[in-house]
């Protein structure tokens, strides 16, 4: 045999390529050629890392962005009215939860850009539906987004731990909103005591229709006109779509506008000895950061297409497509074929 310099994926990435298409991963996908034929490409780790690729690339993304988010408002938070900080009123305000929000963000992205830096269910599962993500992939993505989240939320509480002590009012003490002195707020979001259902969900699906309505117009390059933000400007410019999220839509319930975000820090909150209180709370405020950001997203991204987007989607078809909604079942078969066929599952 003579010695080729075409890559060979078949060659030391064959015994992952079944794993990947299993999880609903593109095969080939990961597969670099010097990579491909260097001297640890049978390592068992290698192997393990070819095929969670982009799964450990949204664990790790989710869990920077949210280092930074409850990062941010814990030290807001805990140093509170502290005389000792510069301006003698705490290491923080309001606007400081934006920006490590923000920050956290386009972080995760930089970090997660091989896996498409979604580091929220709900816009995986929106690309899934009106783009050509394949949605075999969903679960996985949606696992190590919601580790990300239990994960990143164990670091900050790690790192604050004697500070919630103190704020607390000792060791072991610890309290939901809205209580006195509760700390629960700094890992998930708990909406204002006066706010209804309805209005709880409405500022959840707003937020989120905005953000997936503007992801959507961001990476549209058909749409970009004199101005190009697809490219290596996107996760600043969503540096400056979560700021502006928060600062707009930040005060009714939090702007968790994410599952990952809130229910992975949650459920790590209740571990940690915050109590039942943590899905209580807010007449059992929980699941509605898990379920407006779906609807939010969802909405927002079908507005996007069916107003403004060109290209491929469910809803730039005859009747927007509502005959493949009714046969659901020939329309996701017809899908995964298609997909086999590209070499994306």
């Amino acid at each position: 045999m003579h010695e080729t310099d075409t890559l060979d994926t078949n060659r030391t990435s064959s015994t992952v390529q079944k794993a990947r298409r299993v999880l609903g991963l593109h095969p080939t996908a990961p597969i670099v050629e010097e990579h491909d034929t260097a001297s640890h490409s049978d390592l068992l780790w290698t192997k393990i890392r070819l095929t969670l690729k982009e799964p450990l690339a949204e664990f790790f993304g989710v869990m920077i962005m949210v280092c930074f988010g409850n990062g941010s408002v814990a030290q807001v938070l805990l140093s509170a009215n502290q005389t000792s900080a510069p301006g003698g009123n705490g290491f923080g305000e309001y606007q400081s939860i934006s920006w490590g929000w923000g920050l956290g963000v386009m972080l995760g992205i930089y970090i997660a850009g091989d896996s498409g830096a979604y580091l929220n269910p709900a816009i995986t599962l929106t690309n899934c539906l009106l783009r050509k993500v394949p949605l075999r992939r969903f679960p996985i993505y949606l696992l190590a987004q919601f580790l990300g989240g239990f994960v990143g939320a164990g670091i900050v509480y790690a790192n604050y731990i004697n500070g919630i002590n103190t704020f607390e009012g000792g060791p072991g003490l610890r309290s939901v909103p809205p209580a006195p002195n509760a700390t629960a707020a700094i890992f998930c979001t708990y909406p204002q005591e006066d706010l209804t259902k309805a209005s709880q969900f409405f500022s959840e699906f707003i937020a989120s229709a905005i953000l997936m309505f503007t992801i959507f117009a961001l990476r549209d390059d058909s749409n970009s006109g004199s101005f190009h933000a697809s490219g290596n400007f996107f996760p600043l410019t969503l540096f400056f779509l979560i700021f502006g999220l928060g600062a707009c839509f930040g005060w009714n319930t939090g702007y968790a506008i994410n599952l990952a975000r809130d229910l992975g820090p949650r459920l790590m909150s209740y571990a940690v000895g915050y109590g039942q209180e943590v899905w209580s709370a807010g007449r059992y405020y929980f699941w509605i950061p898990m379920m407006a950001p779906f609807a939010g997203c969802l909405f927002g991204g079908a507005l996007y297409d069916v107003a403004i987007y060109t290209g491929p989607s469910p809803v730039n078809q005859p009747w927007f497509g509502i005959p493949q909604l009714l046969n659901l079942k020939k329309t996701v078969r017809d899908r995964v074929v298609e997909q086999k066929q590209q070499g994306l599952v």
